[in-house]
């Protein structure tokens, strides 16, 4: 029996791509980040990922043959079943971008595309706070806000197959605009970028100044009660509707306020009368900022195993480049 092979993750952010070799256990064998900087075009991504992806390889003391893939996990919208990255929010330049081509191509290895808070789901359900969870949601909280549901080890996908958009539950009758077109989404008040500007009309620099000055203003107080509540709200929405064995709460302003979050959270869970006592969890993720390249491995390990033989038509009349086998070859220098 030939032995479990290791996989490519891919997490690429507004400001970064983590790049990592991944055991089929979960381990990260060797990583490395590039600034993302996608103004640049995609000629000049492909070429740095494609670079980075062969140190690190180099680095893994594996060769290509070792891989079965390669996944990518990528700030949305994307669309997983052509390919493309249609992201001009923040990644200007790549839109219509069919990454998975691309990289096929230049590291002459199969790639899988998915939603960044996807493939981070992924890994912590596989290997940080989502272990033993049969249904997990996960929330990222960072620059915005991403949202992930896991359904025994995979990813739940919508009508369409497209990726829920948690991060858009309206929790409040008034608040902010939303570029989503929406008031008073859960995005538009907790996110980083949401506390930060609510700040800034305060005369605050940003959403850390905010937390740090919760402690003696009453103002900055005001704005995280907010959120808090937009938090509590938004649970309450979650746990209601997917009844999930645990919610994961990850990203960087998590990270950074974690006791602010499961304080939050738990006051959510606190309220919830229709389920019985503590049949829901909630936890802070575990695997930081390895938690989208762990996942992105994974997802590639997944999708190798239900590899399908032949080309899958889409609707438009395109193929299913991303599940298509390419034969390996060496990656180029």
């Amino acid at each position: 029996m030939k032995p479990p092979r290791s996989a490519l993750g891919i997490d690429i952010g507004g400001t970064k791509i983590a790049i990592g070799v991944i055991a089929a256990d979960g381990r990260v064998l060797a990583s490395r980040a590039l600034p993302t900087e996608s103004r640049r075009g995609t000629t000049d991504a492909t070429a740095r990922i494609t670079t980075t992806a062969r140190l690190v390889l180099h680095e893994s003391g594996l060769d290509v043959e070792a891989l079965v893939g390669v996944g990518i996990g990528c700030s949305g919208p994307v669309a997983p079943l052509s390919g493309e990255i249609n992201n001009p929010h923040t990644l200007p330049g790549w839109e219509g971008w069919n990454i998975v081509a691309s990289l096929a191509h230049t590291l002459g290895l199969p790639v899988w595309l998915e939603n960044d808070a996807d493939a981070a789901a992924l890994g912590e359900y596989c290997c940080g706070s989502g272990r033993g969870a049969e249904r997990l949601v996960m929330l990222t909280v960072g620059t915005g806000i991403g949202g992930a549901i896991i359904v025994d080890g995979e990813i739940y996908r919508g009508a369409g197959g497209e990726h829920p958009e948690i991060g858009h539950i309206p929790v409040a009758g008034e608040g902010p605009e939303c570029y989503c077109g929406r008031s008073g989404c859960l995005e538009s008040l907790l996110s980083g970028t949401a506390i930060g500007a609510a700040g800034q009309r305060l005369g605050f620099s940003n959403a850390a100044d905010v937390f740090h000055s919760a402690k003696s203003d009453q103002r900055a107080q005001q704005i995280l009660t907010t959120a808090q509540r937009a938090l509590e709200s938004a649970i309450g929405t979650i746990v209601h509707s997917f009844a999930p064995d645990r919610i994961v709460l990850g990203g960087g302003l998590v990270a950074a306020q974690k006791a602010f979050f499961l304080e939050a959270g738990r006051t959510a869970l606190g309220r919830v009368r229709l389920l019985p006592p503590n049949a829901v969890t909630l936890a802070a993720a575990r695997l930081g900022n390895f938690a989208g390249i762990i996942g992105a491995g994974r997802w590639a390990t997944q999708r190798a195993e239900s590899q399908p033989s032949r080309r899958v038509p889409l609707r438009d009349g395109k193929s299913l480049v991303n599940t298509l086998p390419v034969p390996p070859r060496e990656i180029p220098r």
